[in-house]
Formats: C-alpha cells, structure tokens, sequence
C-alpha cells in the first residue's frame, strides 16, 4: 500500500504533514510519498529522524496552491507542478494507490475531478465527513463540495455513504436519513421533497426517511444526506460548539470553590475520554467519493494525529474496494444513469 501526501497542504504544512506521514508509516506499516519542496521535507524527516526510512519517498514540486485560492479549478489547470496536482496524478498513474490533503479543499477536489475523473453515473463528486455521536459516528453528506445539490446528486450521496460506512466502518445496513426541517414526507423546499421518492426507489439504500438537525448527535442515522451549503453549516457548527462548551466547563470549574474542583479532578478520565471522541483529528480525514480513486481531504489546520488517521482512511478505502463497489453499485442502479432523473 503506498499513499501519496500532499506535503504542502494545510495550516500547519509540512511539519505536521510529514510529522504524520511518518507515524502512518510506523501506525499502518505502509510507504508514502512526500509532495511538495525536497528541501522543506527533508528538514522535517530530519526532524522526525526519519531520513533513512526505505517507506519514505519524496516527489519534488515547485508550486502550491494557496488555501484562499478564488478559482480553484483554474490554479489546477494552471499549475501542474503544485503538490496536490502531483500527488493526485501518481494515483492517476498507478504510482499510488490514494491521496491525502489538507490542502484548498476546492483544490482537492478538482484535481481529483480533473485527473481521476468522475464515476460513471456520478454526476458530482461529494465529501463525507465522520461526525461523532452518542451511538458512533455518523457520516455527513454532502459537507462542502456541491453547494447547490439536485436531488439526484443527493440520491448518489445516499448511495455512496451507505457503501462506505458498509465497508470502512463494517455497517452491514447502514441507516440513511435526509436532512430536513421536519419528519413529514411533504416538509421541506422542493429539492428535498422531490429527493424523498427517490430515495425510497434505492435498492441498496436502507432510507429511514427525514432526519432532523437534533437526530444528527443522537446517532438516529448512519449517513444523513444534505446538500454541501447546508453540510458545511452543520460541520461548522458542531465543531465551534464542541470547542466552546469544552471552554465553559473548564471556565466554571476554575470559577467554582474548592470542592467543585476536587469533582473534576475526579470525573477528569471521564472527560479526557469524551474529549477524545469529540477530537476531529482521531476521525483523519473525509473521503471524496464519487471519483474513480481514492482522495482524502483532511481539516486545513489538521496536525499530525490527524494526517496520520487520514492515511489510515485512504488505507481502508484502498483494501476494501470502496470505489469499485460504489462503481458496481451506481450502474446496478438504472435510476442513476437515466439522465431523466435530473430534476
């Protein structure tokens, strides 16, 4: 197994990134390839002394595409010897078996649309990001790349998740629910009454129907279904609510007397584990499904535990045929290849 690493992608690249290239390497007894400046790289394997390591392997690049880039599809276009270009193509060729980046997410997915191409029968590629709660973890699609999604784009993304969390995280009928503002069939705007019929036609698909913003923690359903303006909403907001309430018990128990302190110091192992299952960098990164590869897009300000669970994803993704079991899966599905279904 060999995983190419966008080494130049994220807020805190390259050290991070090759800081958790080289515990992937250790963790999951895998080879990388480092992309990105030779001479950067190398400072950091140095660093992490891993300058010797024979599963370690550089690809030397001269461009990066910044993390605000305006028109990411353009810089891919223009700048073919940027890190992520690079790395995705040594999966276009064969080189690797996936990528991952912490990089412009736009950037990684147009480099993985441009170079890996679509699935056929995909119409847009979407991201599926692991979000914990009470029951697991749920994953949420769409959670940034297709920010006005038709229903027959939603209806892929039913089908892909439900495929991924069948065989990466061993759901045998994984539950899918569409988000929505009600449990009603008829609740919601047009887009999502027109998906719910849809839905309900999937074969593979264990369609639970609607699920509210309050079922997401609870766990109600393995994948919930939204278009990516709505899912990076969510994503967001989990993320800043978690961190937040985090600071306002801490807040309140250096607020509080004597006794109340010596509580927390008692119930800490249990907070440093629930800590630890609320931490995005323990759940790696968020695959893009829907291309004829695997990508792995990470958090930009992933750190290495994080880089290095992301490589751990792309490896599952890799030895359990994710792409082509969603491959099988849309051209067994005649809905999804009959361009009537556009809506």
């Amino acid at each position: 197994m060999k995983i190419a690493i966008d080494a130049m992608g994220g807020d805190y690249a390259p050290e991070q990134v090759v800081a958790g290239a080289v515990a992937a390497v250790k963790k999951y007894n895998c080879e990388v390839v480092l992309v990105g400046d030779q001479d950067l790289i190398k400072a950091e394997l140095k660093k992490n002394h891993a300058e010797d390591m024979s599963e370690i392997t550089i690809r030397h690049t001269t461009e990066i595409i910044e993390m605000g880039a305006h028109d990411t599809a353009k810089a891919v276009f223009r700048k073919k010897d940027s890190s992520i270009v690079v790395a995705t193509r040594l999966v276009e060729k064969g080189e690797c078996d996936g990528v991952v980046s912490a990089g412009s997410t736009g950037a990684a997915a147009s480099a993985a649309a441009l170079y890996l191409k679509r699935i056929k029968g995909v119409d847009k590629p979407s991201i599926a990001t692991p979000l914990p709660t009470a029951h697991g973890i749920t994953l949420l699609m769409d959670s940034g790349a297709i920010v006005d999604s038709k229903p027959k784009d939603l209806t892929e993304m039913a089908l892909m998740g439900s495929i991924f969390c069948q065989y990466v995280y061993n759901i045998e009928a994984p539950k899918v629910g569409l988000l929505n503002v009600g449990e009603e069939e008829t609740k919601g705007n047009k887009k999502v009454q027109a998906t719910y019929p849809m839905l309900q036609q999937l074969h593979a698909v264990n369609f639970i129907g609607n699920v509210e913003g309050r079922d997401i923690p609870e766990g109600k359903a393995d994948v919930v279904i939204c278009d990516g303006f709505v899912g990076n909403i969510v994503l967001k907001f989990a993320e800043g609510l978690a961190k937040t309430l985090f600071k306002l018990i801490k807040d309140a128990i250096k607020e509080s007397g004597l006794l109340a302190k010596l509580g927390a110091l008692m119930v800490m192992p249990a907070l440093k584990m629930l800590g630890k299952r609320l931490d995005v960098s323990e759940y790696g990164g968020a695959p893009l499904l829907g291309v004829n590869g695997c990508c792995i897009i990470c958090h930009g300000s992933s750190n290495a535990k994080a880089i290095c669970n992301a490589i751990g994803v792309a490896i599952e993704c890799v030895k359990n045929n994710v792409v082509g079991h969603i491959r099988d899966s849309i051209a067994e599905e005649e809905m999804l290849t009959n361009d009537d279904e556009q809506v």
